[in-house]
C-alpha cells in the first residue's frame, strides 16, 4: 500500500484545572471518541491524538493531585477502550497517556495500537523540560511528573506504515529523529502541548527539517485554546502533516477542535531517499565526540 491517509486530532480542553481528575478524563475521552469516529468517516487509517490527550496540560503546576491521572498500560481502562475502537474501526492509533509503571515510575508515554486492536508497544518521552513560564509560578514543570524515557526509539510495524513517535520537547533534539529514521520509520508523530511566545517560531521549522534530513513524513499535533486556571499561554494548534521534501500536506486551524487529514505517499519517501543520500553519506565514525563533550 503506497498511499496511507493520516489524521491528526487537535482539541481544546475546557474543564477547569480545579475539577477532579476523573471529570477531566471522562470529558476528554468522550470528545476524542467522537473525533476518532470523525477521522474514520474521512478515511483515516492512522490517527494520532495530542500529548496526554485525556486532560489539561497539568504540568503548568506542581501538585500531586495529577498523579491520579496515571495508568498502568496493562490494566488501563483508557487503553482498553481505544483498543476496542481501533479494532472496530480498523485504524492504527497513537494514544498519548500518562503512564505509571509499578509504584513510583511515571512516564509521558504514547501507546501504539494496531488496526486489529493489539498494543504493539509504547514510546516514552526522553527529553523532560522544567522551566518557569510567566510570572505567576506557572511553567513546564515536567520533571515533577515524569522520568526520562528508557525504551529507546522504537519503530512500530503497523498495518499501514512503519511508525515512530517523538513527544513534544523531543522535537528540539535531532539525535532521536535520526535514530527513528535509521530504524526504518516512514512517518514520525510528535504529539505536543506548546504555547505561543515559547515555541511558535520553531513550530514549522524544526519538524519539516527532521522530515527532510531523514526522508520521512512527520505528523505534528498541538492542542488549542487556553486552559484555566493557569492561562499560561495560547495553545496555538496548527497541527500539520509534512512530507520528506518539507512540503506541508495538511495544516490545521489555530483555535478549533479539528481532525487534520492528509495523505502519505510511500513512493515519495523512496524517491527522496534515492535523490538525497543522507543515510549513505553520513559519517558515524566521526560522531564519538558527541558522547564526550
Amino acid at each position: 500500500m503506497d498511499t496511507v491517509k493520516i489524521a491528526l486530532v487537535q482539541a481544546k480542553h475546557e474543564v477547569d484545572g480545579s475539577e477532579p481528575v476523573a471529570l477531566h478524563k471522562s470529558k476528554a475521552i468522550e470528545k476524542h471518541v467522537a473525533l476518532l469516529q470523525e477521522a474514520k468517516s474521512r478515511g483515516a487509517q492512522i490517527v494520532s491524538f495530542q500529548e496526554i490527550f485525556y486532560g489539561p496540560y497539568f504540568c503548568a503546576e506542581q501538585k500531586p493531585k495529577w498523579y491520579e491521572a496515571a495508568e498502568e498500560i496493562s490494566s488501563s481502562s483508557t487503553v482498553k477502550l481505544f483498543q476496542e475502537l481501533a479494532r472496530e474501526l480498523g485504524i492504527v492509533l497513537i494514544l498519548p497517556i500518562y503512564e505509571r509503571e509499578g509504584i513510583a515510575n511515571y512516564y509521558n508515554t504514547a501507546v501504539v495500537i494496531d488496526a486489529d486492536g493489539k498494543t504493539l508497544g509504547q514510546y516514552r518521552k526522553h527529553h523532560i523540560p522544567h522551566v518557569e513560564a510567566g510570572g505567576e509560578g506557572y511553567g513546564f514543570w515536567e520533571k515533577y511528573y515524569f522520568k526520562p524515557g528508557n525504551l529507546g526509539y522504537p519503530v512500530f510495524d503497523t498495518a499501514f506504515a512503519k511508525v515512530g513517535v517523538y513527544i513534544c520537547y523531543d522535537r528540539h533534539f535531532p539525535e532521536g529523529a535520526r535514530m527513528l529514521g535509521l530504524s526504518g520509520a516512514e512517518i514520525v508523530f510528535n504529539p505536543s502541548a506548546t504555547v505561543a511566545g515559547t515555541s511558535e517560531y520553531l513550530w514549522k521549522l524544526e519538524q519539516p527539517a527532521h522530515a527532510v534530513a531523514n526522508g520521512y513524513y512527520v505528523g505534528a499535533i498541538n492542542r488549542v485554546g487556553y486552559e484555566a486556571p493557569w492561562n499560561m499561554g495560547e495553545f496555538y494548534g496548527q497541527s500539520y502533516l509534512v512530507d520528506p521534501r518539507g512540503n506541508m500536506v495538511a495544516v490545521g486551524s489555530r483555535d478549533q477542535d479539528e481532525v487534520v487529514v492528509g495523505e502519505m505517499n510511500k513512493s515519495l519517501i523512496r524517491e527522496v531517499r534515492e535523490v538525497w543520500q543522507f543515510y549513505r553519506d553520513r559519517r558515524p565514525e566521526t560522531y564519538e565526540a558527541l558522547c564526550s563533550l
